[in-house]
């Protein structure tokens, strides 16, 4: 299993619509990048999601349900389809990420704006101590 993390602004999409609607496709992202690491994910793998938008914080966590796919309305694009795994209550900031230290090299930290992006197995890891009984 690998693990990801998706961005998204609240006011867009939220958490909350993911947990109200179960699953959706993750779709509309452009930068080459955050294409790739859409291109790597597979059915079962973990999506931590992230709100941007001035909260920046882990807030939940979702399953790859679908292998990915050429988005239709961008070829140079990617979809996957995601499913609702949990919220993660309380959300742990950007600040709180940057502060442990243990993270200094990961995209989250050093590219700002990558939307989608891989995330290391230690993340992961450092999660699951924070949320013993979320599905990580």
């Amino acid at each position: 299993m690998k693990y990801f993390l998706a961005k998204t602004d609240p006011e867009t999409y939220s958490i909350d619509d993911l947990e109200r609607d179960q699953a959706t496709p993750w779709d509309g992202v452009t930068n080459a990048q955050a294409v790739a690491a859409i291109r790597q994910m597979r059915p079962g793998d973990r999506v931590f999601i992230y709100h941007s938008g001035g909260i920046s914080s882990v807030v939940g966590i979702a399953e790859v349900r679908s292998e990915p796919r050429d988005d239709p309305r961008n070829p140079k694009s990617a979809v996957v389809e995601m499913g609702f795994g949990a919220r993660l209550e309380p959300p742990v900031s950007l600040a709180e990420i940057r502060q442990s230290g243990e993270f200094d090299d990961w995209a989250l930290v050093r590219q700002g704006r990558l939307s989608t992006m891989t995330a290391p197995a230690q993340f992961a890891a450092w999660m699951r101590k924070r949320y013993p009984k979320a599905k990580i």
